[in-house]
């Protein structure tokens, strides 16, 4: 349900079911005038309801919040469990008081779904979406075997 009226300054304003269609209300001063400045206008503040854009195609807003998943690389410390590794990646920092590069090792649960790592093997696992309470990546493929 849709009405199109007109103030008596002439000013368009259109009035919408709200429960169809969402509404976003826009305040303009009337009669605006383009030689005086906006904090010099004077008048009643008429509020107009502005229907909003249409919303986008599902495609369109999924690309929009994709975010590229992390990239690691580390070694297999564990694989004593079913379909779960422990990976040791470890990440070269800047100590933040004294500068100095230190190493630091993180230890990632990692799904295996084909249980085809070995301890020792280099390994690629890419973050996913949580699987157990610490699992948080998956394999993607084994780098280098251990000899």
């Amino acid at each position: 349900m849709s009405d199109v009226t007109n103030n008596e300054e002439n000013v368009e304003v259109e009035v919408t079911d709200a429960a169809t269609t969402d509404v976003v209300v826009e305040e303009t001063t009337a009669p605006v005038d383009a030689t005086v400045a906006p904090s010099e206008r004077k008048g009643p503040v008429i509020k107009t309801p502005v229907a909003k854009e249409a919303a986008k195609p599902a495609a369109a807003q999924d690309d929009a919040r994709v975010n590229p998943r992390k990239v690691r690389e580390g070694i297999v410390i564990s694989n004593k469990m079913d379909m779960t590794l422990v990976v040791a990646v470890n990440e070269r920092v800047s100590h933040p008081r004294y500068g100095k590069t230190v190493q630091r090792t993180k230890k990632l649960y990692v799904h295996d779904e084909n249980n085809d790592a070995k301890v020792g093997d280099r390994v690629r696992v890419q973050e996913t979406r949580p699987l157990s309470k610490l699992k948080r990546w998956r394999l993607t493929d084994v780098v280098e075997r251990a000899r």
